[in-house]
């Protein structure tokens, strides 16, 4: 038995879900967003709550229903608080910029680095080593977050590069003379 799959989602005030062709449709404040349903798994919606049961008793079916239960939760909290992520540029020299829909990062690199901000992404930069990623969709910010971070992962012996907010970076001591 899946202990997250038993319990309801909580449909906020303000918060509209609609289940149809196999597509749950949430509806809120800050945007809508849509989940492809899966076969082995039923949702219901009654009033404000959404319920997420298997569908039959086979392996599959289990192993799904936790995760559609917090794929649901996922779409509702997107819906009403949104999501961020913050990344920290540590090394002499590394700085980011936003401007419009690109972010200009200045890494060590003989050329800066422009990354076009995909739609529905927000990207402020509060001082030059502080990046805010925010949106409603969770998978979305993550995923911007990590081919941000990508361009300069944090090295072990000085720590320098992009790491997220309250990521420990291992250190490792450097040769010995």
């Amino acid at each position: 038995m899946s202990r997250i799959g038993k319990k309801p989602v909580a449909i906020p005030a303000g918060v509209t879900a609609n289940i149809a062709d196999g597509v749950l449709t949430v509806k809120g404040p800050k945007g809508t967003l849509t989940l492809n349903l899966v076969d082995q798994i039923q949702y219901a919606v009654d009033g404000s709550l959404i319920s997420v049961k298997p569908a039959n008793d086979t392996k599959q079916a289990r192993a799904f229903w936790g995760m559609q239960r917090t794929l649901v939760a996922n779409l509702i909290t997107g819906v009403t608080e949104g999501y961020t992520k913050t990344l920290e540029i540590t090394g002499v020299g590394y700085r980011a910029t936003a401007q419009g829909k690109n972010l200009k990062l200045q890494l060590g690199y003989s050329h800066d680095v422009d990354f076009p901000v995909p739609e529905g992404i927000e990207v402020k930069t509060p001082d030059n080593t502080t990046v805010h990623i925010s949106g409603i969709d969770k998978q979305q910010v993550g995923q911007v977050a990590a081919e941000i971070r990508r361009w300069r992962k944090p090295e072990p012996y000085k720590g320098k590069g992009i790491k997220y907010r309250g990521e420990f970076i291992f250190r490792k001591e450097g040769k010995k003379k």
